[in-house]
C-alpha cells in the first residue's frame, strides 16, 4: 500500500474521529429541541445530503440492483432501526448531561465487537483479546456490585452500535449506499412524525434563523464523519483504523470533564480504568499481529525471490 495513500487514510481517519468526538458540541447547542425532534430532522437531511452525493457520485445503479434485493433489504431495514435507536441515545444522553457515559460506550464498542465476532461469527480471539474482553467485563461488574448501578447508557449505545456494525457486514454496501437506504427506509416514519408532532420547535417559523441552520446542519453532521470514515477505511488497515477510533470516546470524555461540567462519580472511575486496561490490552494486541503479519509478508516476499532466482 502506497505511503502517500496511508497517509491520506490516516488523516481521514483522525478527522472522522474527530469530527464524532466533537458532536456532542453540536447536540449541546440545541438542547431546547427534545432528542425525537432532532433524531426525526438528523433523518430527513441527511437522507436529501446523501441522495445528492449517491447522485453526484453516480452510484444510482448500486441502489437499483440492491432494490431487487429483499434479503439485503431486510437486513438493512434492521439495521436502520439499530442506527436510529444509537441516534436517539446519544443525542438523549448528551441533552441531559450524560456525555461521559456517552464516551465510555464507545470505548467498551470494540471490545463488544470482539464478543460478538465470538459468539455470532465464529471467530477465534486470542488469549489477550479474551482477557481483553473478561477485563472490560469486570470493570461492569464492578460498577454494578459495588455502587449498585448498572452503566446502562453506555451498554446500549455499545451494543446498538456493534449489532449495527454486524448486520452491517453481511450486506456489503458502500457506506454512502448504505445510508442512503437506511435514511430512506426511516424518511417516512421522520415525515408523519413531523407531520402530528406538537413542539413550538417544530414550526421553523417559530425558531430564529439560527436555529433552524443548525436543525439543517445535522444532515452534515451525520454524512461527513461517514464519508470520511469510509474514505480511511479503504487506505489503511483495520488495526490501525482500530486503534484510532480511541480518539472520538477520548475527545468526548474531555469535553465531558471540561466544558460540559461533568465529573466522574466513583463507580465510573473504576469502570473506566478497567476498559482502558481492556483497550491497551487490545491495541498491543493489534500491534503484535500486525508486526507477524509484516514479518510474514516478507519471508514470502523473500522466498519467491529465491525461487525465481
Amino acid at each position: 500500500m502506497p505511503d502517500n495513500s496511508v497517509r491520506q487514510g490516516v488523516i481521514y481517519a483522525i478527522a472522522a474521529y474527530l469530527m464524532w468526538g466533537i458532536a456532542p458540541i453540536y447536540f449541546h447547542a440545541i438542547t431546547e429541541v427534545p432528542a425525537d425532534e432532532i433524531l426525526m430532522h438528523r433523518v430527513f437531511w441527511s437522507f436529501w445530503l446523501v441522495l445528492m452525493m449517491v447522485k453526484v457520485g453516480g452510484q444510482m445503479g448500486q441502489i437499483r440492483a440492491l432494490m431487487a434485493q429483499p434479503k439485503k433489504l431486510g437486513i438493512l431495514a434492521l439495521t436502520s432501526v439499530l442506527i436510529a435507536g444509537n441516534w436517539l441515545i446519544f443525542i438523549w444522553a448528551v441533552t441531559n448531561g450524560h456525555v461521559l457515559d456517552a464516551s465510555l460506550g464507545y470505548y467498551i464498542n470494540p471490545l463488544l465487537n470482539v464478543a460478538l465476532g465470538l459468539l455470532v461469527l465464529g471467530e477465534r480471539p486470542t488469549r489477550v483479546q479474551w482477557a481483553a474482553v473478561i477485563i472490560a467485563a469486570i470493570g461492569v461488574l464492578v460498577q454494578l456490585v459495588q455502587f449498585g448501578s448498572v452503566p446502562w447508557i453506555s451498554l446500549a449505545l455499545a451494543g446498538s452500535f456493534g449489532a449495527y456494525g454486524l448486520l452491517r457486514k453481511q450486506v456489503n454496501l458502500q457506506a454512502t449506499t448504505g445510508l442512503l437506504m437506511e435514511t430512506a427506509l426511516l424518511l417516512p416514519l421522520a415525515l408523519v412524525y413531523w407531520f402530528w408532532l406538537d413542539s413550538p420547535t417544530a414550526n421553523f417559523g417559530n425558531n430564529t434563523m439560527s436555529l433552524n441552520l443548525l436543525l439543517i446542519a445535522a444532515g452534515v453532521v451525520t454524512t461527513l464523519p461517514l464519508l470520511a470514515f469510509a474514505g480511511a477505511a479503504v487506505r489503511i488497515p483495520f488495526y490501525l483504523l482500530g486503534m484510532l477510533q480511541y480518539i472520538g470516546p477520548s475527545v468526548m470524555l474531555l469535553l465531558a470533564l471540561t466544558l460540559f461540567g461533568e465529573s466522574m462519580a466513583p463507580g465510573q472511575i473504576w469502570t473506566f480504568g478497567f476498559i482502558w486496561a481492556a483497550l491497551l490490552l487490545l491495541s498491543l494486541d493489534a500491534l503484535n499481529r500486525a508486526r507477524q503479519h509484516r514479518r510474514a509478508r516478507r519471508q514470502t516476499r523473500s522466498g519467491t525471490i529465491d525461487s525465481t532466482s
